[in-house]
């Protein structure tokens, strides 16, 4: 039996109510449970008696101490209730089970389109081009770069070469005369790696002395990497030729050949 002569006092940092239960602590339980011993003059085993009034007033000093002490302490955080846990694990896995569907939805998502490289380049020639043989395969050459980039003239200056892969357009404009009189033909076409592409000639008849003729056309290449394109062209008479004609003021030179090309068809690869 517990003695009114040694109450049980409570450590000071023993929390009131215990957070786990949401009631009285254990030591606080027992701590009042002697402070009511004392109160009511318990008799021990011996029989002897204690006064209530003094165990009282050492009791309460005691108690004021450890209620200074708690002063001090935090704030006890308690604990939410069972069923308020339950619906706090809930609405996390709900975000969880959400934010998994996202990253799967990212993971099968196609990879954003990109801008294709850019390649161009601008060519002509500076020099009147004839045919040596009547009705005979010719390569156009340039001498002249403008503008650049992953489009170059290659060896020999008939080759048009590109150094990436993808779909190219090749515009091209000239001038044509004939330098004697009557009819002739002259015929022009586009090669691929050295071979006659089909389909793609076109024919301009050209009539009497001095008939200078403009023409121009343009033709799409699904070229890869290191690919050279020609342009060629035939005559029925040796006096038809790819006219140049320098500077005269006010006018610019005139080249016998001018050539564009460019991949950046539709922007993005």
């Amino acid at each position: 039996m517990l003695s009114p002569a040694t109450p049980i006092i409570t450590p000071p940092r023993v929390p009131l109510v215990d957070p786990r239960t949401g009631l009285i602590s254990r030591a606080w339980y027992l701590f009042f449970l002697s402070l009511n011993n004392v109160a009511t003059a318990v008799i021990d085993e011996s029989g002897i008696t204690f006064a209530a009034e003094s165990a009282i007033a050492s009791l309460d000093a005691e108690l004021r101490a450890v209620n200074q002490e708690l002063q001090t302490l935090p704030p006890v955080v308690a604990l939410p209730a069972p069923d308020a846990l339950a619906d706090c694990c809930s609405g996390l896995e709900s975000q969880i089970a959400e934010l998994q569907k996202q990253v799967e939805g990212l993971q099968m998502a196609p990879p954003p389109r990109q801008f294709a490289a850019s390649r161009y380049g601008s060519f002509y020639d500076t020099t009147t081009q004839t045919a040596t043989v009547i009705n005979t395969a010719t390569a156009i050459t340039f001498n002249t770069t403008d503008l650049s980039n992953g489009v170059f003239i290659g060896s020999p200056t008939s080759r048009i070469v590109v150094d990436s892969e993808g779909i190219y357009n090749f515009d091209t404009s000239f001038q044509l005369d004939k330098t004697a009189g009557g009819t002739a033909e002259f015929y022009f076409w586009f090669r691929l790696n050295g071979v006659d592409v089909p389909d793609s000639a076109s024919q301009i008849r050209i009539q009497g002395n001095n008939a200078e003729i403009f023409a121009s056309l343009n033709y799409f290449f699904d070229l890869k990497a290191n690919d050279y394109v020609e342009l060629m062209f035939s005559v029925s008479d040796l006096s038809v030729e790819l006219l140049a004609v320098p500077a005269t003021a006010p006018v610019p030179g005139i080249p016998s050949i001018i050539l564009t090309v460019n991949n950046n068809i539709g922007g993005f690869q």
